[in-house]
């Protein structure tokens, strides 16, 4: 947990101190006052005494309490402040990183995990410190100075002490033996929970139709109630702190009071009896106080093995470094080519090549087709392209320069990504189309109009309400698939990139307005590289050429009609969906 401080600046460390000096002068106050209760003690005991003497240390006690109070309520107030801030950057370190994150490391994260890491587990952290940052310095200081005080006093009631706060150690160790196991597994747990619900949630709709409601609620309440278990098994230990702590300490000054008795009943002189009486009261001041320390600081303990997971847990992520790193190329000319040279590429621990020596290239105008049957590797060829994983052999170049070589956000401005399924984010459908940086500045009003004209989007949001000030919600769920990848791919157009990808991105729009898109898509990417990826044969069938997967390697490269003749796997696909006379027209 120490780790995470790291976190924290120079303004803070600043306020932790002030912190800590209104601490010690809160205990100094604390300690005060069992001092003023002896002198009141001994001043109602004496004869001749004055009530305004009486009343002047009252004063005095109630000075020091008000004091206490107003210092508690400052320590309290620059506890919460920083530990808000270092949750604060805590959660945006960890959101960066993960926007750092090349789809290896996230994959190492299930997203369910990720998001109770940037929630629940900085939450945690959040509270702890905030607690620690009081008691930690408070516990052990009014601990110390109380056993000064009294050292001096009857050794009976030192050994009544010191037995009480070894009692309440021992309790103690066996909690944290205990609960720590458990508080790990909590996490891990809570992970599952979160991860059980999402994933009901996304898949509704197929839960619904198959009438599986009844076999995602076991799968839910499984997850349920091993996370309960471990909370009640967790909540059953700490049940033991209360009762024990109000054992020990009403035991502990009953102790007092028996031994103080003992002693004042076998002192033969007055004066001494009533001193043994103030030094009694004074003791049990002294002695709760310390037995108090111990109580906050167990209270901190409690706490302490569920935040210490959870910040290990934050510094998993803040920890793992990106392999996918930036180069020092920017404000690279626009060449207009990208070239694979013997490209291969398999993912991190695989054995076997997803692609394997593909080698093509592409100019400014051209569209680049892939085709192949599921698992070919099509989709993971062109995702290689921006960066999303980094080739194991051979080398992409985009405007003549290696992409490992490119800054990363100089690379993207170049790419207008359009993926399989199509995601649109909360927000306005103008937002969304408006949507990222590419080094041009805001989209103007015409550009996204003509994006959405080319992209057949504009017939329906042009007939909403609010047109393209329409609300769109989470993941876009308030719109059809179609639409939804309309307004992807207008969205892509939009941006006015050097390179399109479209990721079988045409798969939900019918035939009609598929042809139509493409018609209008050419005309705008007469500068533009085009690459699609794409299971109809109608979709590709008119591009300048068409790369043909199986398995990894490249069967087939050309034209539509000469692979027909020359390539026997794209003769099949062909065959399969459309007819001899179709695919001669």
């Amino acid at each position: 947990m120490l780790k995470l401080f790291r976190y924290l600046k120079a303004k803070e460390w600043i306020f932790i101190l002030i912190s800590t000096a209104f601490i010690v002068f809160q205990v100094w106050l604390d300690l005060k006052i069992p001092d003023y209760m002896q002198t009141i003690t001994k001043l109602v005991t004496t004869q001749g005494s004055k009530m305004s003497e009486i009343w002047e240390t009252g004063g005095y006690m109630l000075a020091c309490a008000l004091g206490s109070l107003a210092t508690a309520v400052i320590v309290s107030f620059i506890g919460s402040k920083v530990s808000a801030i270092l949750a604060y950057r805590l959660r945006g370190g960890v959101y960066r990183k993960v926007e750092a994150f090349s789809m290896e490391e996230i994959k190492n994260f299930s997203t369910s995990s990720l998001i109770t890491r940037t929630t629940n587990d900085i939450s945690q952290v959040q509270i702890t410190l905030s607690m620690s940052l009081q008691l930690l310095v408070k516990a052990p200081t009014m601990a110390i100075w109380a056993t000064i005080k009294i050292s001096t006093k009857s050794w009976q009631w030192s050994i009544a002490t010191v037995v009480a706060v070894a009692v309440l150690i021992a309790i103690l160790l066996v909690v944290i033996v205990m609960a720590i196991p458990r508080f790990k597994k909590i996490q891990k747990l809570t992970d599952n929970l979160n991860s059980v619900t999402r994933e009901n949630l996304n898949g509704l709709r197929v839960v619904r139709a198959y009438n599986a409601e009844k076999y995602q609620e076991k799968k839910f309440d499984k997850a349920n109630k091993e996370l309960t278990d471990n909370h009640l098994f967790t909540g059953r230990v700490m049940a033991i702190m209360n009762p024990g702590m109000t054992l020990i300490s009403n035991g502990l000054t009953l102790s007092i009071y028996w031994i103080g008795a003992y002693l004042i009943n076998s002192a033969s002189d007055p004066l001494l009896k009533i001193g043994l009486f103030s030094d009694m009261v004074v003791y049990i001041s002294y002695a709760m106080q310390i037995v108090m320390s111990f109580i906050l600081l167990i209270m901190v303990f409690m706490f302490l093995p569920r935040a210490s997971v959870s910040a290990k847990r934050i510094n998993e992520v803040l920890d793992t470094q990106p392999k996918i790193l930036d180069g020092n190329n920017e404000n690279v000319a626009n060449q207009g080519t990208v070239v694979f040279n013997n490209v291969s590429f398999k993912y991190p621990d695989a054995q076997e090549y997803v692609v394997k020596n593909v080698s093509f290239s592409a100019k400014k105008g051209e569209t680049i087709a892939f085709i192949g049957s599921t698992g070919s590797g099509k989709s993971t060829l062109i995702n290689l392209i921006p960066r999303f994983y980094d080739v194991t052999d051979g080398e992409i170049l985009v405007d003549g320069v290696n992409v490992k070589d490119y800054k990363q956000s100089e690379l993207h401005n170049k790419i207008g990504y359009v993926p399989q399924r199509a995601v649109l984010f909360a927000g306005t459908i103008k937002s969304n189309l408006d949507f990222g940086d590419n080094g041009k500045g805001e989209k103007s009003d015409d550009v996204i109009v003509d994006a959405s004209d080319i992209a057949q989007a504009r017939t329906f949001v042009e007939k909403l309400p609010m047109k393209y000030d329409s609300r769109v919600a989470q993941g876009g769920t308030n719109f059809s698939g179609g639409q939804k990848q309309r307004l992807a791919i207008a969205r892509a157009i939009a941006r006015e990139p050097e390179i399109f990808i479209f990721d079988d991105s045409f798969s939900a729009l019918d035939y009609k307005t598929d042809k139509v898109l493409r018609g209008q898509l050419k005309k705008r990417t007469k500068d533009a590289i085009t690459f699609i990826v794409a299971q109809r044969i109608g979709t590709i069938k008119d591009a300048d050429k068409i790369v043909v997967l199986d398995e990894g390697n490249v069967v087939g490269m050309g034209k539509h009609k000469e692979l027909l003749n020359n390539c026997q796997v794209y003769k099949e696909i062909a065959l399969s969906q459309l007819s001899k006379e179709e695919l001669e027209q």
